[in-house]
């Protein structure tokens, strides 16, 4: 309690105070405006990271096709395709193709059967049926036999 008796008065805010709170504010600004920012960069950063990684393997597909280029307008594969798919021969050699024996040959042992039901002639639907086809397409809520 005062000596004096009278209430005690609430202090001010002194300049520190003020310039402390001022210092806070701006700092949790901050901190609040970086983290927006690192969030948003998140997905970017994967999706650099996955684009690289594409443009790295595109990059080997690209290498792998120019080698297979090459190769094929080199005098190796032209040599080799000569040999295998155009049966083609050197000079001396001589080209031979093995044919199967007639004995060899494979015969079906069983052979399956498939019925197909042929309908011969539609059955024509009633005039009435064709009318109500046509005014309200729909089928009929009524199973009835053709007259």
């Amino acid at each position: 309690m005062n000596p004096s008796g009278a209430k005690p008065s609430r202090s001010r805010l002194t300049g520190v105070q003020v310039s402390l709170s001022v210092f806070i504010a701006f700092g949790l600004i901050l901190a609040i405006n970086f983290n927006s920012r690192i969030s948003a960069g998140i997905p970017l950063i994967e999706r650099y990271e996955s684009v690289s990684t594409e443009v790295q393997e595109l990059r080997q597909d690209q290498a792998t096709l120019v080698d297979l280029r090459d190769y094929s307008e080199s005098d190796a594969f032209v040599e080799y395709w000569a040999h295998s798919e155009g049966k083609m021969v050197r000079e001396g050699e001589i080209l031979v193709i093995p044919v199967p024996e007639q004995n060899t040959l494979i015969v079906p042992t069983a052979v399956a059967q498939f019925s197909v039901p042929i309908e011969t002639a539609p059955q024509q639907p009633s005039e009435w049926k064709l009318w109500w086809a046509l005014f309200f397409d729909a089928p009929l809520p009524f199973n009835q036999p053709n007259p």
